[in-house]
């Protein structure tokens, strides 16, 4: 069992911020942009879909994970809501974020899945997020030139990722979803999300006029596949998931932790564990 703490960032994100935000880096900015165009649809069905594993609990097992779930969903709540703000500066400047419809139509179509497919494909993508906040706390440089606002928003984001790591993936197996359905969707959503991200960033670039650009690519090769970029410096962790004793715990999240206790004034505490 985790201990969750709700926290809401104090950070202003009223202000504009330019297209390329992220240092200048065109890449960089389309990239992570795209990423921050998944959150919200994606956040609202991982508090949907773990909340309605819950409910198909035992009596006694609700109770031990009420509070967790409760601290999980309070995370991503805040996590949607400070994305969006961020989505609505992108859109101000013209970036249209196909992604976010074609994620809804995707869930609304699988919708009558059992629900432990949905708490499966959530553990999935929480093990996904986990991986990139372990990636982004060994190269903070990812964010280098970025306004200190923006770069506190994404550690904060990445450290809470860690912090949850665990939850859907506890409640999968507490609701004895099968090895062959974990593993099945982690498949699927490394797919789906790669293709995903990578169809938006173009969609990005294209908007930026910096898709065909050398320095676009060189950047994007330089941040993914260098050799401890966050494709190749992240499949040990990714693959990892396969064993059959795994458990998202088993990867260490103390570079998290460490910023959450360094940065304590970039955020207020609204909620903690019952």
């Amino acid at each position: 069992m985790t201990d969750l703490v709700v926290r809401r960032l104090l950070i202003d994100m009223a202000a504009p911020l330019p297209a390329r935000w992220n240092g200048g880096d065109a890449f960089r900015s389309a990239f992570f942009s795209a990423l921050s165009m998944s959150f919200p649809v994606g956040e609202q069905y991982f508090m949907d879909s773990v909340r309605a594993g819950l409910k198909e609990l035992p009596e006694e097992q609700r109770q031990r994970f009420a509070a967790e779930v409760q601290g999980f969903v309070g995370q991503e709540a805040t996590h949607r809501r400070i994305h969006s703000l961020f989505n609505g500066h992108l859109q101000t400047q013209g970036f249209d974020n196909e992604l976010e419809r074609r994620a809804t139509r995707r869930i609304q179509q699988n919708a009558h899945l059992d629900v432990r497919i949905h708490v499966a494909a959530t553990a999935a993508t929480e093990h996904l997020t986990a991986i990139f906040a372990d990636w982004m706390f060994r190269h903070p440089e990812a964010l280098e030139g970025a306004q200190p606002r923006l770069q506190t928003l994404w550690m904060w984001h990445a450290a809470e990722e860690a912090e949850h790591c665990s939850t859907a993936f506890d409640v999968y197996k507490a609701l004895q979803g099968s090895e062959r359905w974990r593993l099945r969707l982690l498949r699927y959503i490394t797919w789906t999300f790669a293709m995903d991200i990578t169809r938006q960033t173009v969609r990005n670039l294209w908007h930026d006029g910096s898709l065909f650009q050398w320095s676009t690519w060189r950047s994007a090769a330089r941040l993914l596949f260098a050799r401890d970029g966050m494709i190749r410096g992240s499949y040990a962790l990714w693959n990892a998931y396969k064993a059959a004793d795994f458990h998202p715990r088993q990867q260490d999240t103390s570079r998290s932790a460490q910023w959450l206790q360094d940065n304590q004034q970039q955020y207020a505490v609204v909620a903690r564990p019952a």
